[in-house]
């Protein structure tokens, strides 16, 4: 079996050996073998107990809680390293909101540039199917509210709407990733509180008439029924995806939303 000595170990896990001598000291980590010379050696075990250790150091709990927890008789590793997985996955989507404020509070501070043209408003899209998502809009809403999303979409300025951009490309990725999941579930309904937040800044305050509960049902619906829409999330068409976009929307909307 391989051991590694105290600053090997120190060294592979990113701590210092003095955290190492700590955590002996307490009995959070022993080494599996002393030397006659006293030398601390440790084995995979071990190893695998300091990965732990981090873990939930990570998560804020204290170095005595931790002890408690690992020397449990019912402690069980895959139950949680899955735990883990999905605290620090919490902790990523928290991060990932707090970035984005940030980096938006940044451009607004940087101040507005000129208005954006009707190129940089449509960037991404081929001429003609930015066409046709323009006279589709207009058909669903009316032209007067398409012009006043556009209006206000181009008072933003580059930065901001590139901002505005990447968050939208952000939370598409997040609602991806968590596809699988109940869509009733918070980790979702936070993707889709921000999901609700980016659209409004894309629509303006005329669309559905002010009834912001239908317009958004309404718009659950139709990546249901125009799968054109969801495929911008994956690359291509998926149904599935859909009818989970479509059942967080609504409960969203139902629970958040409701007059």
């Amino acid at each position: 079996m391989k051991h590694y000595s105290v600053r090997k170990l120190a060294k592979l896990a990113g701590v210092s050996v003095r955290t190492l001598h700590h955590y002996d000291r307490l009995g959070l980590l022993r080494p599996s073998v002393r030397t006659e010379a006293r030398y601390r050696l440790y084995g995979e075990d071990e190893l695998i107990r300091l990965q732990q250790i981090l873990f939930y150091k990570e998560l804020d709990f204290p170095l005595t809680e931790i002890k408690s927890i690992l020397d449990a008789p019912d402690f069980n590793l895959l139950t949680a390293l899955q735990s883990h997985r999905q605290a620090l996955e919490v902790r990523r989507d928290r991060l990932s909101v707090l970035l984005d404020t940030i980096d938006k509070t940044m451009v607004k501070l940087k101040g507005k540039e000129g208005m954006l043209t009707d190129e940089e408003l449509y960037a991404g899209f081929p001429r003609e199917r930015a066409e046709a998502y323009r006279q589709e809009a207009v058909a669903k809403y009316g032209a007067r509210v398409v012009e006043e999303s556009e209006s206000k979409l181009r008072q933003m300025g580059k930065l901001n709407f590139d901002a505005l951009k990447a968050d939208a490309s952000d939370i598409a990725q997040s609602l991806v990733r968590l596809r699988d999941a109940d869509p009733t579930s918070p980790a979702v309904q936070a993707q889709i509180a921000r999901h609700y937040v980016n659209i409004r800044m894309f629509w303006g305050d005329s669309v559905g008439g002010g009834n912001v509960t239908e317009a958004y049902k309404g718009l659950a619906q139709l990546y249901v029924d125009d799968l054109r829409y969801t495929a911008s999330y994956l690359g291509h068409e998926d149904p599935a995806f859909a009818a989970f976009l479509n059942r967080a929307m609504v409960y969203f909307a139902d629970t958040q939303l409701a007059q």
